[in-house]
């Protein structure tokens, strides 16, 4: 059977969890280079994988399931929201003073240079694939690489080269991923940083073997459709609320015009009833004269009894 038939054959599980293995290491050690915290990079891998089976048709069928996925949890690690949370704005040192002084330097770049320096310097991406997944244009990729790599060797400069920028990459990520793990340091692997096929394939796939504690990739699935059950939910209880009260809406409103009552207003300077005073002798007059003509009057009809 050839590789396609065999990929072919995975259930979507199956192929799921294959790539949390290929991945989930990986991605563990850049999101900590990114955001200095080994639990705000835990969390960030674990919520890009939940997205990921969320919308697992679009990543199953993507020319680069392992960029979706990258790309998902770089943006969870530098959402702004984190800024909110004050047990996740102070960085996890490691315990070298040269680590925490290339750590210090790599979290006073702006975001947007740091991941472009993650990507090119630490994965190996080349240029048009870390302008592509930066969302950016080539020469402004180019430009925030430059610019970071001068704001890091102005700080320690021996690090302007990038072959000692990249080794030094890759030892402050495994230097944070072994220090959670509680393992004693030890000489970092060229490749910490970039997904490994071997990973897949140990018996112990389904979990890191190092770092901070991370879900599996069955508590993964399961969290991804809790959140997709919920969501659903809110969103038919919202509809249901909407059309009930614009069915009362339409059934109390009012089916022709209503004129408003105009609010009364007292008068004022005008006589109490009663204290109109005496008649003068014109008005006696008048009255007496309105009277006799009551009945048979010029100016008034009046039927006749027949």
């Amino acid at each position: 059977m050839t590789d396609g038939h065999a990929a072919q054959a995975l259930t979507p599980a199956q192929a799921f969890d294959s790539l949390y293995a290929f991945c989930a290491p990986a991605l563990i050690r850049q999101a900590y280079l990114l955001t200095g915290r080994r639990e705000r990079a835990r969390a960030a891998v674990e919520r890009a994988f939940q997205l990921a089976w969320q919308r697992w048709p679009e990543v199953a069928h993507d020319r680069d399931p392992a960029g979706w996925i990258r790309a998902t949890t770089y943006e969870c690690a530098l959402s702004p929201w984190h800024r909110f949370i004050p047990r996740r704005r102070l960085p996890d040192p490691p315990p070298d003073p040269v680590d925490r002084a290339f750590q210090r330097a790599l979290l006073r770049l702006p975001p947007s240079y740091r991941r472009t320096l993650v990507l090119y310097d630490g994965v190996g991406l080349d240029l048009p694939e870390t302008a592509a997944e930066t969302e950016a244009s080539t020469p402004a990729a180019a430009n925030r690489l430059l610019h970071a790599r001068e704001a890091v060797a102005a700080r320690l400069p021996e690090l302007a080269d990038p072959a000692e920028l990249h080794r030094r990459l890759v030892r402050l990520a495994s230097a944070g991923h072994l220090a959670a793990a509680g393992s004693p340091p030890s000489s970092p692997s060229p490749s910490a940083l970039a997904p490994s096929a071997s990973a897949s394939s140990s018996p112990s796939a389904n979990r890191p073997t190092a770092g901070p504690p991370i879900a599996g990739p069955v508590a993964l699935r399961a969290a991804g459709e809790r959140t997709s059950r919920f969501w659903t939910r809110s969103a038919i209880a919202l509809t249901v609320i909407i059309v009930g009260a614009t069915a009362l809406t339409l059934r109390t409103a009012p089916t022709h015009y209503l004129a408003p009552v105009s609010p009364g207003r007292p008068v004022q300077q005008l006589p109490a009833q009663g204290m109109l005073g005496p008649l003068s002798q014109q008005e006696l007059k008048l009255s007496t004269k309105l009277r006799k003509e009551a009945a048979g009057g010029p100016a008034r009809l009046e039927p006749e009894a027949r």
